[in-house]
């Protein structure tokens, strides 16, 4: 896997952005979350997503493992009983 990382981060130009290993294991982490608690499918889908907005964030590293938090926590409670608080997109709702 960490070829495959290396060539990756080389083909789109990202020597040196990222810690490699650090990634791996945070996207890792991230999408073994959403697989088990809300499906497998949305899995890629949601490391897509995470990787899209924290490309348009200032600082991208740092953006990309504040959203995969984000994102485990939404994760775990996604098929709770109970209520969920407000939606994190829903910028109205917030404080």
């Amino acid at each position: 896997m960490s070829e495959w990382v290396t060539a990756v981060c080389r083909e789109l130009g990202l020597e040196g952005a990222v810690d490699t290993d650090a990634s791996v294991d945070m996207v890792l982490d991230m999408t073994s979350d959403v697989a088990h608690g809300v499906s497998r499918p949305a899995a890629p889908v949601t490391a897509f997503l995470v990787g899209l907005a924290a490309g348009r964030a200032d600082d991208p590293v740092v953006a990309a493992r504040d959203y995969a938090e984000k994102v485990t926590g939404l994760a775990e409670g996604w098929d709770s009983d109970s209520e969920r608080g407000v939606p994190a997109g829903d910028q109205e709702q917030r404080g």
